[in-house]
């Protein structure tokens, strides 16, 4: 049995409140970093997966400032859905760029249009590099950024589960 701990949470509800806000928060940083750093631009499935961390943490993030110990535990679950529901984008994202199947989307493009004129528009389109949802930028093991998302997404969604299962 869990040893009751601050602001009334069991061990196990602060270790799933602690992977709800930290594991989204360090996908989002690689995903951030290699856009930003890496230069591997994201296509538009590749955001579709950084909509659910966002949420994710800041749903987390708020279980530190809510009273009760019922609401917190409901934020961390919300939180953990938000990160399963990234790691399915990420298992259909990775099924595209696998050709396991057709993809859902266009590709997508990296350039900004504001305060320019049209034909400053038209020529950062026309030399813009090209950002496809079915061919991955980077893989490791044969894995790609995709692939990763959904795997550490959804073990740690299930994690979560797992440990404010045990609580109740």
């Amino acid at each position: 049995m869990s040893v009751r701990r601050g602001l009334g949470m069991t061990k196990n509800e602060e270790i799933a409140r602690a992977i709800a806000l930290l594991l989204p928060a360090f996908l989002l940083l690689g995903a951030l970093g290699s856009q930003y750093l890496g230069g591997l631009y994201p296509c538009e499935m590749c955001h579709w997966q950084r909509w659910p961390h966002y949420s994710a943490v800041l749903i987390a993030g708020a279980t530190f400032f809510v009273p009760g110990r019922s609401l917190r535990a409901s934020l961390v679950i919300i939180a953990g859905l938000l990160i399963g529901l990234s790691g399915l984008i990420g298992v259909a994202h990775a099924g595209v760029e696998y050709h396991w199947w057709n993809g859902f989307t266009a590709c997508t493009t990296t350039v900004s249009m504001a305060g320019t004129t049209a034909a400053e528009r038209l020529a950062a389109i026309m030399n813009a590099p090209m950002v496809r949802c079915d061919a991955p930028q980077w893989k490791l093991f044969g894995i790609s950024l995709a692939g990763f998302n959904a795997i550490f997404s959804l073990a740690g969604a299930f994690t979560i589960f797992a440990l404010m299962r045990k609580t109740r």
